[in-house]
């Protein structure tokens, strides 16, 4: 088996696939930054 063949019968392990929705992360990314941002100005932790 050649190193290709090789890393083409590797089973997935479920990681981020290379062709996702990429806006749909960054969304979620930076939804998430305001969501904890939003939280630790209201508990007075900064």
């Amino acid at each position: 088996m050649t190193a290709s063949t090789t890393a083409a019968a590797r089973a997935r392990t479920g990681g981020p696939e290379d062709d996702g929705p990429k806006v749909l992360e960054h969304i979620a990314g930076w939804t998430l930054v305001v969501v904890i941002a939003m939280l630790v100005t209201q508990l007075g932790l900064l």
